[in-house]
């Protein structure tokens, strides 16, 4: 999503510029994330200019398919981020002015931050609510089986079945 600096500036007589569109994010899915899939995402908000900043104060709404944590199964996941990013004309050297961007050329491009943000909104896990998806899961495989508490107290450890046999014999 790119925005001409010229359009920000045209416009700061009548008010802050305002910008409403449909951004193509689907590069998140090639990434190193959890995202399986994501389209467009709808990006609406406004830019500010004030003396040497533009201020971007825009919001981003999509939905995204991420992994159970349970079954792996596609979860879909419906996002709405409020997002605020400045861009300024000045040079700064002040290392802790890490959130405002230079404006190198007359045009800004929002596109990267919007997925930064979109990916600083992925949850850590979801979980599947689908009843059918959960009794498609996969509850065990070669070496591994998946176990609630209430199964490991009922299941004896084989290694205690002597003691338990003992115990059993002492009580008769």
């Amino acid at each position: 999503m790119k925005i001409p600096i010229g359009h920000i500036k045209k416009n700061d007589s009548n008010g802050p510029y305002w910008f409403d569109e449909q951004v193509d994010v689907s590069e998140l899915e090639t990434m190193n994330n959890d995202i399986r899939n994501i389209g467009s995402v709808h990006v609406h908000g406004s830019a500010d200019d004030q003396g040497n900043d533009i201020v971007f104060t825009f919001n981003i709404e999509g939905d995204m398919v991420l992994p159970c944590a349970r079954t792996l199964a596609d979860v879909p996941y419906s996002f709405n981020v409020d997002a605020v990013e400045i861009f300024s004309e000045s040079p700064s050297n002040d290392e802790t002015e890490n959130d405002i961007h230079p404006i190198e050329e007359e045009v800004l491009d929002l596109t990267p931050l919007i997925k930064e943000n979109i990916l600083l909104e992925v949850p850590y896990r979801v979980f599947s609510d689908d009843d059918e998806i959960i009794d498609q899961a996969v509850f065990e495989g070669e070496g591994w089986n998946f176990t609630t508490e209430d199964q490991q107290q009922k299941k004896t450890d084989p290694r205690m079945k002597k003691l338990e046999q003992l115990l059993n014999d002492e009580d008769e």
